[in-house]
């Protein structure tokens, strides 16, 4: 599993989706899911930026994935978001459900991502909101990167605020150097 982390902004939708449609892997965006699959007051909720428990989206991510192969390469994008998630993740590794190859973190300025957000002027991407997820950003899923380095798992920082090809064509460089994509594929 290829797990793409960022501040909301950051391109990991775009991100994911390209790799994964390049490779033909499977592609999970948990914001796109939480799009398609909430609804009424939870709705409601998540479009001022509240997020879902962390039960709930552990729920949501256990049965996603036993409609996936886990035995073949996949991108995860938007999740884990908080320590406990992670640690539910970690969990899943242990016990053998899952693999984690690789963490991309995209990183990305404030200034660049609020630009971003209101560009694509989706309902929730509003001021007060999107400074919540900052905040949220910094103080609630930064620590993940952390908990991962700690359980040595390898985590690339990839700097997001470049065009969209020059973060792919990073990436891509990166996975070549794991084995997760093969060295003959043009970047």
């Amino acid at each position: 599993m290829i797990l793409l982390m960022g501040v909301a902004g950051s391109g990991k939708s775009t991100q994911g989706r390209l790799f994964a449609d390049e490779q033909g892997f499977a592609w999970i965006s948990t914001g796109e899911l939480l799009r398609v699959l909430i609804t009424g007051k939870r709705r409601q909720e998540m479009l001022q930026g509240k997020l879902l428990s962390d039960q709930e989206m552990v729920n949501i991510l256990d049965k996603i994935f036993d409609l996936v192969d886990l035995k073949k390469e996949f991108v995860l994008d938007g999740f884990p978001r908080t320590v406990p998630q992670a640690e539910w993740l970690l969990e899943q590794t242990k016990q053998g459900r899952l693999s984690i190859d690789v963490v991309f973190n995209l990183t990305v300025s404030q200034e660049v991502s609020r630009r971003r957000l209101q560009a694509r002027g989706r309902q929730d991407d509003i001021d007060e909101v999107i400074d919540k997820r900052f905040r949220e950003y910094d103080e609630v899923t930064q620590p993940i990167i952390a908990l991962f380095r700690n359980r040595s798992l390898t985590v690339y920082e990839i700097d997001a605020s470049q065009d969209p090809q020059a973060v792919r064509d990073e990436i891509w460089q990166r996975a070549k150097s794991l084995n997760i994509v093969p060295d003959d594929n043009k970047n």
